[in-house]
């Protein structure tokens, strides 16, 4: 982590993406890895996540710099996902 001259926390890493999708009627496997980024309290959480953990990210794609036109994921939210295939804590009634 580091601080912008502001003092707000910035995490930096790159986030891995596998899944299959279906394109033209047939499945197809995609992998990935894009550049991320966290500012602030997102950047927090990004720290405290271990290296190959799951998480589902929410934010936006932008340019890395006015130079360079390869994108980097700004992370808006990050949620854990470890522990719940699909993402949801389901909670039993009763």
């Amino acid at each position: 982590m580091r601080y912008t001259p502001a003092g707000v926390p910035v995490s930096e890493g790159r986030l891995q993406h596998a899944s299959t999708q279906i394109e033209g009627g047939k499945e197809r496997k995609v992998e990935l890895e894009i550049p991320l980024l966290a500012l602030g309290e997102s950047s927090r959480w990004l720290e405290a996540a271990p290296l190959g953990s799951c998480i589902k990210v929410t934010g936006f794609l932008a340019a890395k710099s006015r130079n360079s036109k390869m994108p980097v994921l700004h992370v808006n939210t990050l949620e854990y996902l470890e522990g719940n295939e699909n993402g949801s804590i389901l909670q039993e009634e009763g």
